[in-house]
């Protein structure tokens, strides 16, 4: 990886893009750290202090984040919203036909798609900016903190509305410097703006693991951290880039006077086909019980229960609940994202077919065999990993910020895997061996 950075900085278009790319992520960090108008940072600072290792509920939000939510920044939704919209919009995309036929238009159709989710991102982030000036306001943001009540003095509807304003643009710049980064810039500019947020907070995060350590100041845990981290690293890096690969073979077409086809290829099944989807969607579910149970503040049996076997992290139910949502989101995501029938009825048209299986309805249904058999290691996989942040709470004592949890490493490889292959990709197409050597 550091080989390919370092040749990508002498080959000056290359250059430019990664220098451009890194002045965009420098905005973004400066824009997490700029509190809305409205809101009482020293309080804000006292609460974050208290709530340090427990944020509860907003936890994976304040991570995609970097942790610009718990301190209400400008940027404090950060890139979640447009994150929800696209995946609600791809959702959308199997159920209404519309949908389903703009994206079969190709460009065109792919660019209205692109406008749609814009636009449900600025609903969501007025949405989401209103529960959180509301949570705040009522000082449910930092359950337990002493000045949680001050942290809007202001109460006014002029101020909630100037906030709700303030955090809505905050998503829709962050969503343009998103943008910026896929035109001009290296790499996926959303999926860079999270690697950045989540990585922001591994320092502070690997810091309070050795303050709080009890063995030679804090050092053995560190190394044990640490150690646990290379080896969810590896793992990942292994499972990520490992695939099922169906071989196809496309026959010859004569068209006049030339041969068209003949060639052998692949079609590459990965066996983690579902990518983080399910991981943001069984934590999301799991989150809404607990949610209701907060803002109702009931004492009830029924909120009892939920908040002893549902929002502590630590009970067998969670555990076992959040488990079996992974795999059957897994499942379900692929279903809906890998259609077996579009592929066959694709290779059928092209002459293409794989060797030994009949073209067309036989072809469908031996994909779908082949799937449906690597994504069940591909769902555990996914179950385990994520479940690395409870083991770590219920092994040695770590707090809920485990900097090397399953959904952040999941996101960190994943995404610096697809940019070091495609600044490889470009250095390939400026440095390759000419015929005369």
């Amino acid at each position: 990886m550091l080989t390919a950075f370092a040749r990508a900085f002498k080959t000056p278009d290359l250059r430019k893009k990664l220098l451009f790319t890194l002045g965009i992520i420098v905005v973004y960090r400066l824009g997490t750290h700029i509190p809305i108008p409205g809101v009482d940072y020293k309080n804000v600072q006292e609460c974050v202090d208290q709530a340090s290792g427990n944020q509860g509920l907003f936890g994976l939000v304040n991570m995609f984040s970097g942790g610009a939510l718990l301190q209400i920044t400008v940027f404090a939704l950060g890139i979640m919203p447009y994150i929800t919209a696209s995946i609600i919009l791809q959702l959308l995309t199997v159920v209404i036909p519309r949908l389903e036929a703009l994206k079969k238009e190709g460009q065109a159709g792919t660019a209205k798609i692109t406008q749609y989710t814009r636009y449900l991102t600025i609903a969501l982030a007025i949405l989401q900016g209103t529960g959180l000036v509301a949570t705040a306001r009522s000082g449910a943001l930092f359950s337990g903190c002493t000045v949680a009540g001050q942290i809007v003095p202001d109460q006014a509807i002029f101020t909630t509305i100037v906030m709700v304003i303030t955090m809505t643009a905050g998503t829709a710049t962050v969503m343009w410097l998103g943008e910026l980064i896929t035109d001009r810039g290296v790499g996926n500019g959303m999926s860079i703006l999270m690697f950045i947020s989540i990585a922001a907070t591994f320092p502070s995060a690997l810091w309070a693991i050795k303050t709080e350590g009890e063995l030679a100041d804090g050092w053995i845990e560190f190394g044990i951290v640490m150690l646990v981290g290379f080896v969810m690293v590896g793992l990942v890096v292994f499972v990520e880039q490992a695939q099922r690969r169906i071989p196809v073979q496309y026959a010859k077409r004569m068209i006049g006077r030339r041969s068209y086809g003949g060639t052998s290829t692949y079609i590459p099944l990965k066996v983690n086909q579902a990518g983080i989807i399910p991981v943001i969607f069984a934590s999301s579910l799991l989150y809404i019980p607990a949610l209701i149970v907060q803002f109702s503040g009931s004492t009830a049996g029924w909120a009892t229960w939920i908040q002893k076997n549902l929002a502590d992290p630590e009970a067998a139910s969670h555990i076992v609940l959040y488990f079996l949502l992974i795999v059957f989101f897994a499942f379900f995501y692929v279903a809906i994202s890998f259609n077996p029938e579009e592929v066959a009825d694709n290779m059928k048209k092209y002459g293409g077919f794989i060797p030994g299986i009949r073209a067309g309805r036989p072809t469908a249904e031996y994909l779908s065999y082949v799937l449906n058999r690597i994504t069940w290691p591909g769902s555990l996989y996914l179950g385990l990993i994520s479940l690395v942040p409870t083991m770590a709470l219920a092994g040695f004592g770590a707090n809920q910020n485990f900097p090397f949890g399953g959904t952040s490493i999941l996101i960190i490889v994943g995404v610096g895997l697809e940019t070091v292959k495609q600044i490889e990709s470009q250095l390939q197409q400026r440095n390759y061996e000419g015929f005369l050597r």
